[in-house]
């Protein structure tokens, strides 16, 4: 193989960028695009308010002409300043199972992290935390989700055969929902409730709902604060992802707690699953693509867990009951029989610890994969 890279530097080779994986997972049942849209919304500079703080590069392989791989490069300025770390991330990485394809793609994002007098290069991850992140080591034959990277197994292979290894690890959980509401952790929530003053919300639709986006976003930033590579979002980026993600919300899978003076407390951001109707979609909303996600608004039996946040101040006293309670009535009223976890760090106990009433099982691991670099630097970090 002839393999030749080229960085992505107008907008025709980045919709190639873009188009890659479909042509690459074409026919693959675990697969779950994500939407083009999004993508695009994301790499765009002119769209990102990410890259406020962040420079990315994009970098395309060919073999005679055709393209057989692709990786973009960031550089998070805010990622440095708060945690000290010279890193560059990369991310958006698919290969066909070739070596001189993986090797070479990433050896240009560690050329550029080098010229950027960084020290590692890590991934996959992308301009936030609410990016698509972890690279698949386990859980190969199970459906992905609209929130995760699916990727072929050969993919773990190829990293560490170039001098990659674990930084950290997320798993996931299938989660069995029960036929009857649990009636321990109903009794939980009611006392908690009691004993806080707490409330939940019971917006009658998004546009009320809407009115408390910028509490759950500042919860959202205190709570995750100190989880891996995590930065906390700007004014503009919540706006952006308001406008990216709210409109896909049911109120009803939303489940908001309050204090007495209606302050939130806790959250959890739930969804119907949309991974089988963005396979039919193929990415794409239009023509025709937003009548399966239509459909599977409205007709389905799984369902995506994928933020849960409860204010430390209020951490430690059960107020993750409330949450689950209320979603097990969700869930019930519309008849979901599993959902899925989503990722969540291997060693974030608190919120494992929230499975023990279930029947569940651990089905996927992905990997943030890093390389310390060679600068010559015996002080670098």
């Amino acid at each position: 193989m002839n393999v030749q890279i080229k960085e992505v530097l107008d907008l025709k080779d980045l919709k190639a960028f873009i188009q890659f994986p479909h042509t690459l997972y074409q026919g693959n049942p675990y697969w779950v695009p994500n939407l083009v849209s999004d993508d695009t919304n994301a790499l765009r500079r002119d769209r990102n308010p990410a890259f406020a703080h962040c420079e990315a590069r994009y970098w395309l392989a060919y073999d005679e002409g055709k393209i057989v791989g692709r990786i973009a490069g960031i550089l998070n300025h805010a990622h440095l300043e708060k945690w000290r770390e010279r890193y560059v991330r990369f991310g958006w990485f698919d290969f066909v199972d070739d070596p001189a394809v993986s090797a070479g793609l990433l050896k240009k994002v560690e050329d550029w992290a080098l010229e950027k007098d960084m020290t590692a290069v890590h991934g996959p991850l992308g301009f936030t935390d609410l990016d698509r992140e972890g690279m698949l080591v386990e859980g190969f034959d199970e459906l992905g989700t609209l929130a995760t990277i699916y990727n072929f197994p050969y993919y773990p292979q190829h990293m560490e055969r170039a001098g990659y290894g674990k930084d950290t690890d997320w798993v996931e959980y299938e989660i069995k929902m029960p036929e009857e509401i649990d009636e321990t952790i109903a009794r939980v929530s009611k006392i908690v409730m009691k004993r806080n003053k707490l409330h939940l919300l019971q917006p009658r639709n998004k546009k009320e709902m809407l009115q408390y986006v910028d509490q759950l976003f500042d919860l959202l930033n205190e709570v995750y604060q100190d989880l891996y590579g995590v930065v906390p979002l700007t004014p503009e980026q919540k706006k952006s992802y308001t406008k990216q993600y709210f409109g896909f919300i049911h109120p009803d899978f939303v489940p908001v707690v309050l204090d007495e003076d209606d302050n939130m407390v806790a959250f959890g951001i739930t969804m119907p699953s949309l991974s089988v109707a963005l396979q039919r979609a193929k990415g794409r909303l239009f023509p025709f693509g937003f009548i399966h996600l239509l459909w599977a608004m409205g007709k389905f039996d799984r369902a995506d867990l994928y933020l849960v946040a409860v204010k430390r101040s209020y951490q430690g006293k059960a107020v993750n009951a409330i949450l689950m309670h209320r979603m097990l009535e969700v869930f019930r009223k519309y008849g979901v029989k599993s959902a899925e976890s989503n990722p969540e760090l291997e060693d974030n106990e608190l919120v494992q610890a929230q499975w023990k009433f279930f029947d569940k099982r651990q089905h996927k691991r992905r990997r943030c994969f890093i390389k310390h670099l060679d600068t010559g630097d015996n002080n670098a970090s």
